[in-house]
């Protein structure tokens, strides 16, 4: 701090109403805001802010501005006085928790990712220690981030927290080489993976030592995938005994957890050519592949959508389809969650693909609600998404330039039924409206080159799919009104009605014409219905008619549930 004019204090809040408190604090400003957005797009938070200080040198006062402000902010609060609090981490024991590996992949997420390795490798590999403190940098930096917000939270200065978590990493890079140089750390590869389990099951230290061993057998590998391959061999030789095999597990959940909660580790494992939305959906078959497996073979959706898993990818699957790795499931589901609701497309270049996706993941995820994911968090994350898919950018995106405008409202109306949330359906109803209320949408169906028997039973046929869609009624009215309105202009124009009812033809053949128009299913209902139906009852009344009727039974029994359906009296 006293080497720099310039910092940026990142400060969150946890719940909406909750007081600030300071999270973060760095030189690099993109870091910082990064930081930020990442916190808010996962849920961790419901507010962020990001401030710049600026020291200046005659006062020796901070001059605060803030360039980030988004969530659940409430202005004109006061700053809440600060709490004299422990330092999350006091004991080397403490670094090894969730939530330390967690800050840690963090705070040296760039060190870790060139060396590809995960906070558990490091945290019980002396080679990786001695590298990291070799680079000099690297390590120091990581205690300054930590450092710095924590000194302003407990109200102590900079330099002495510094001291303090040099003084606690100190001894954790102490314990872990004693034991190497003690020769307690374990070689699994050596003396078996069950062997070694069993031994150290009753042993104080025994996730430690144990942990030391599995990070020394993935050091040999070069890629994520390989690591993995590594773990999965030491899970198949797990030991039976109990004990034992529930301390094995619980170890290996830890960097399988952290290689999949990482974007270059899912990336790396399920193949760097999936798009994001591909990478969900190959996630979600990962984490539930049992649920997914059923649903591919019911549901052409599903089956549409789902990449295949090869490889460490498709073994991890099958060890996840039983009762293990319980938090790499969890990890996975939270990445599912948090892509759902960030800002990121799922098929940039292709829009119909991407509905499709979400409507194959939609019906994978709900199936899999409460093995993968509480079935609120799904609903809220397709609802957020959904919201994404009803804004004018993805709308004319997905309409394009060279469809016909019934085309459009087709599309419109498949749009609306995907979408999930009252308000989205709503907003998607208001594209639809806007659609064939307009001037080219009547144009292209009133004066195309369709005959009006095939113009009607088109707007027949986007009634019924907009029943289908699950508009409220306040919007779905005045589609099927204009629908309705459009067709009896179409019928006016042609004089169909009438020109049906003097056909050349058998008096049964023109009144099933007449009735079916009438229902709703040859044309649209409305104007063109009415006079279908007032039509039909003139030619139903009459003698040909009825002599007909009577000498074909099962034209009669036809006629009469037609009638029954357009509501007339015989």
């Amino acid at each position: 701090m006293e080497r720099s004019q310039v910092h940026y204090e990142l400060y969150v809040r946890r719940q909406v109403g909750a007081p600030w408190t300071l999270d973060s604090a760095g030189e690099n400003r993109a870091q910082i805001l990064e930081t930020a957005e990442t916190m808010l797009d996962d849920g961790r938070v419901a507010a962020v802010r990001v401030t710049k200080e600026t020291l200046d040198a005659e006062t020796r006062e901070f001059q605060t501005v803030t360039i980030l402000s988004k969530g659940a902010v409430e202005k004109g609060k006061v700053k809440k006085a600060r709490d004299t609090i422990e330092p999350l981490c006091v004991a080397p024991a403490d670094l090894y928790t969730a939530h330390a590996r967690d800050r840690i992949g963090r705070l040296l997420e760039g060190w870790l990712a060139r060396h590809k390795a995960t906070p558990f490798e490091l945290l019980h590999r002396p080679d990786l220690v001695e590298k990291l403190e070799a680079s000099g940098v690297e390590l120091q930096h990581a205690i300054q981030k930590i450092a710095v917000p924590e000194a302003q939270e407990r109200g102590v200065t900079v330099h002495e927290l510094i001291r303090t978590f040099q003084s606690l990493v100190d001894r954790a890079i102490e314990r872990l080489m004693k034991d190497r140089r003690k020769g307690s750390l374990p070689d699994v590869d050596k003396e078996g993976f069950a062997a070694a389990c069993t031994r150290l099951s009753h042993e104080p230290e025994r996730v430690f030592l144990l942990g030391a061993g599995v990070a020394a057998t993935l050091a040999p590998a070069r890629t994520w995938p390989e690591k993995v391959g590594r773990l999965l061999d030491l899970a198949d030789a797990a030991p039976e005994d109990p004990a034992a095999r529930a301390l094995a597990f619980h170890v290996l959940e830890q960097p399988l957890a952290e290689i999949l909660g990482s974007k270059a580790g899912l990336a790396d494992l399920l193949g760097p050519e999936l798009d994001l939305g591909g990478s969900l959906a190959a996630m979600t078959r990962l984490s539930a592949i049992d649920v997914v497996e059923l649903l591919i073979g019911m549901e052409q959706a599903v089956a549409k959508i789902m990449p295949p898993l090869e490889g460490p990818a498709a073994r991890l699957a099958n060890w996840m389809e039983g009762p293990h790795f319980p938090g790499v499931r969890a990890a996975i589901a939270k990445r599912v969650i948090t892509e759902l609701n960030g800002p990121r497309r799922l098929r940039p270049t292709d829009p119909a693909g991407e509905i499709e996706l979400l409507r194959g993941l939609a019906m994978a995820l709900t199936a899999a609600a409460g093995k993968m994911l509480p079935l609120e968090d799904v609903q809220a994350a397709f609802g957020a998404r959904s919201k994404m898919l009803v804004t004018g950018e993805f709308v004319e995106s997905f309409l394009g330039r060279d469809r016909s405008p019934r085309e459009e409202a087709e599309a419109l109306i498949w749009l609306v039924e995907n979408v999930i949330g009252a308000a989205n359906k709503r907003q998607a109803g208001h594209w639809l409206v806007a659609n064939i209320g307009s001037l080219p949408f009547e144009k292209d169906l009133r004066y195309g080159p369709d005959s009006p028997a095939t113009k009607l039973a088109k707007l027949a046929d986007l009634q019924r799919a907009a029943a289908r869609a699950g508009m409220v009624p306040e919007d779905l009215r005045p589609v099927q009104t204009k629908l309705g309105e459009l067709g009896g202009l179409i019928e006016a124009d042609s004089k169909l009605t009438q020109t049906v009812a003097k056909a050349p033809a058998p008096a049964v053949h023109r009144l099933t014409l007449l009735l079916r128009l009438a229902i709703g299913e040859a044309g649209p209902t409305g104007p063109a219905a009415d006079r279908a139906k007032a039509e039909a009852l003139k030619l139903l009344r009459s003698d040909e008619t009825r002599g007909e009727l009577a000498k074909s039974p099962e034209a009669l029994t036809k006629v009469r549930d037609l009638v029954q359906q357009a509501g007339l009296a015989a």
